[in-house]
Parts: C-alpha cells; sequence; structure tokens
C-alpha cells in the first residue's frame, strides 16, 4: 500500500537533479500564486466579451460557476490522490492543465469556448490546491524543521489569496493598455505557466510511492468523529467568505459599469485586486492575534464590509462599494487562513491532502451556488436590489457559520 510516512526528504538516488527543500518550497508558492492569478484573470475581460457577443449577464455567473464546477469537481475525484500518488506529479499536471486553458481562450472565443477553458482551469485549480498545500507545508517542515508550521500555513494563505487579486489586476491592465486584449493575457499566463510546469519538475518530493496502490475512491473527509463538527463548523466558515469572493470576481466589473457607471477595464481589475490583497494583507498584519481572536475580527470585518457593499450599490457610491469590499476582504483572508489551519490541525500526515481537499470543496461550492443565485436575481430583478438580496444573505450566513466556528474552536482549546 502506498502511504505518506510523514514529511522527510526521499531517496533522490537515480533521479535527476532537483532543488533543494527550500528552493522547491519557493518554486512551488510561485507556481501556486500564478496559476491562481491565471483563474481570475478573465474577471475584467468579462464585460468586453459580453459587448461583443450580447450575451445577458448571467451569462457571465454560469462562465464563473463552470469554472466553480470545476474546481470542485477536481476536488472530489482528485484532490486528495497527491496523498498516495505524490505531490510534486499532481502540481505537474495541475499547472499543465492551466496551459491547456490558456490554450482554449487563445483559440474559441466564443462562449462554448469560454466554458471549457474556464472548467479546465477549474479542475487544474481543484487537483492544485489542495496538493499544494500540503507540498508546502511538508517542504517547509523538512527544510526548516525548527520553525513553527503555522508559518507554511500563513504563507501558502496569502500566495493562494495574493494570486486571486493579481490576476485581475494584470488583466486589467493589459486590457486597457495593450492591443487585442481578448489574446494578451492569457499569452502572457500560457509563459508563466510553462516556466512554473518545468519548475515543479524540479522539485523533490515528499510523498514515497510505492507500486502498489489503494484502490481509488473519490473524497470524504478521514476524521476521527471528535474532530469532525470542528472540520464542518470551519468549512461553514470557508463557504460563507468565499461567496464574497465571488461577488468580486464575477458580477463585480458588471456592476461597476452599470449601477455605479464606471466602464474603465483597469478599474474593475484594480477593485477586484484591492478585495483580495485586504485579505492576504490581513494575515500578515494580525498573524500574531490567537485563532480565535483572528476569527472573531475577521467576523466583524466581513459583516461591516458586507453592510458597506450593500449600501455602495443602493447610494450608488463607488468609494463605498469599494471600501466595503476591501473591509470584507480583509476578513475573509482571516476566516479563510483560520480555516485551513484547523483542517490542516485535524489530520494526520497522511490524510493531510484529502482533508483539505475536502475543505477547498465546500469552499468552492461557496464560490459558485451564490454567485449563480444573484445571477439569477439580476436576470428578474434591478441590479441594486439583487445586490442588497445576496448581501442580506451571505450576511446571515457568514454571522451563523463564524459563531459556529468560534464555538467550535473554543471547545476544542
Amino acid at each position: 500500500m502506498t502511504t505518506l510516512t510523514g514529511p522527510r526528504p526521499l531517496s533522490q538516488a537515480g533521479s535527476r537533479v532537483r532543488f533543494a527543500h527550500g528552493t522547491g518550497f519557493w518554486v512551488i508558492a510561485a507556481a501556486f500564486l500564478i496559476t491562481m492569478a491565471f483563474s481570475t484573470v478573465p474577471t475584467p475581460l468579462y464585460a468586453i466579451y459580453q459587448r461583443r457577443d450580447g450575451f445577458p449577464t448571467f451569462m457571465i455567473t454560469v462562465i464563473f460557476a463552470t469554472y466553480a464546477v470545476g474546481v470542485m469537481a477536481s476536488l472530489y475525484l482528485a484532490g486528495h490522490v497527491s496523498d498516495w500518488l505524490g505531490r510534486r506529479r499532481v502540481a505537474l499536471l495541475a499547472v499543465l492543465a492551466e496551459a491547456v486553458s490558456a490554450v482554449i481562450f487563445l483559440l474559441w472565443q466564443d462562449v462554448p469556448g469560454l466554458l471549457l477553458a474556464r472548467f479546465i482551469s477549474g479542475v487544474g485549480v481543484g487537483a492544485l490546491t489542495a496538493t499544494a498545500t500540503a507540498h508546502l507545508s511538508e517542504l517547509r517542515q523538512i527544510a526548516r524543521p525548527e520553525q513553527d508550521p503555522s508559518r507554511s500555513a500563513l504563507i501558502s494563505s496569502m500566495v493562494n489569496l495574493g494570486g486571486l487579486a493579481f490576476g485581475p489586476l494584470v488583466g486589467g491592465i493589459l486590457a486597457e493598455y495593450v492591443s487585442r486584449p481578448l489574446d494578451r493575457p492569457y499569452e502572457v499566463f500560457l509563459v508563466l505557466l510553462l516556466i512554473s510546469a518545468v519548475g515543479i519538475a524540479l522539485v523533490p518530493e515528499t510523498v514515497e510511492r510505492l507500486e502498489e496502490r489503494p484502490a481509488y475512491r473519490p473524497q470524504k473527509v478521514a476524521l476521527p468523529s471528535a474532530a469532525k463538527p470542528l472540520f464542518f463548523a470551519t468549512a461553514a466558515g470557508a463557504f460563507a467568505a468565499f461567496a464574497i469572493f465571488g461577488l468580486f470576481t464575477s458580477l463585480a466589473p458588471t456592476f461597476l459599469g452599470g449601477t455605479l457607471h464606471h466602464t474603465s477595464r483597469l478599474l474593475a481589475g484594480v477593485v477586484t485586486f484591492a478585495v483580495f490583497v485586504a485579505g492576504a494583507l490581513s494575515q500578515a498584519v494580525f498573524v500574531r492575534l490567537t485563532r480565535q481572536r483572528q476569527l472573531q475580527l475577521g467576523l466583524v470585518l466581513m459583516s461591516v464590509g458586507l453592510i458597506g457593499v450593500a449600501v455602495g450599490g443602493l447610494a450608488p457610491s463607488l468609494w463605498l462599494f469599494v471600501i466595503g469590499g476591501v473591509v470584507a476582504g480583509a476578513g475573509v483572508g482571516l476566516v479563510f487562513r483560520g480555516a485551513v489551519v484547523t483542517a490542516a490541525s485535524l489530520a494526520d500526515a497522511g490524510s493531510r491532502g484529502e482533508v483539505l481537499a475536502a475543505l477547498f470543496l465546500i469552499a468552492y461550492a461557496g464560490l459558485a451556488v451564490p454567485v449563480l443565485s444573484i445571477g439569477v436575481g439580476v436576470a428578474f430583478l434591478p441590479d441594486q436590489v439583487a445586490l442588497l438580496i445576496f448581501s442580506a444573505i451571505i450576511l446571515v450566513m457568514v454571522n451563523v457559520a463564524g459563531l459556529r466556528m468560534l464555538k467550535a474552536n473554543r471547545v476544542q482549546g
């Protein structure tokens, strides 16, 4: 049977030259950041596709949700296989899937092509997210065994959110200032993804793969019964938090151009960038707070931010909408980091990838389901009313899930 024996250096005898584990950590981090950035680079481009092809706003949410469905399908079917197939191999396949997605974006720019490209991108992200998170933890533990393990979790979470932030910014800049805005962003990321694939191929493996592999099965949560309440409370918080991110990676540019009357492609990218950067920076700024304090602060920030987003849409006020998004994003960052650290602490070495994959599976459901709902609302209601209803529902979800997380962590502590 193939098992994960724990993060330790594996024999490289007879293999080609590999990076040291410390260098490999940063190579995986860079590949993770580039992949996550590629997943959000279409955000400021949706409005261009919509104006060119004349499809309704609801179709934007369908295209976006196709990506989330790809992520969830991949997490369910393959997010855990790196525990026995190997971190490096799964990460390499995931990044190559992103490269295939970039090629489809370039060659087939009609709606069916966008749907296929986004689905494949989601499949790659789903395979990479839990794999890279576990790989970074193990590489860091080997390179710096004396360091607090939560350090690698912080870096991993910041890379995840930082990548999601840079994608819209790069897409917005290229769309605003270069020719062929529906080609250049994908050309740039295709090159970066292929370079990442080469780097991943040279990163040390942290999972010992034997010839006899366990029988394949889809994802499940392999946790002791006593740990499951805390896991599901944590996952509920991640679901609610990702719903906020879903709004800003799908429909925020549409609200900016319609309700708020700001049609700049760069502005659309900058707003989404600011929301995700706030999520990444809040983790670093408040890193010294206890997990319980971080969750409490994150809950308050998400609640206040959602109110700001809703009022900004009703006023309408660009600055209130943006500031509300940034404040909510900062709260999401704290809750998201707490969720990752908590989930990782519940798993043993042999199931870390599996448990993290289950967490991200539920989180990405939060990215898809609420956004599709607001897409339906926009089709039948004024944008401002749909935004208000969305914000109210997510506000309730955030507080219910957040309080459950706080209670579960308090019981565990």
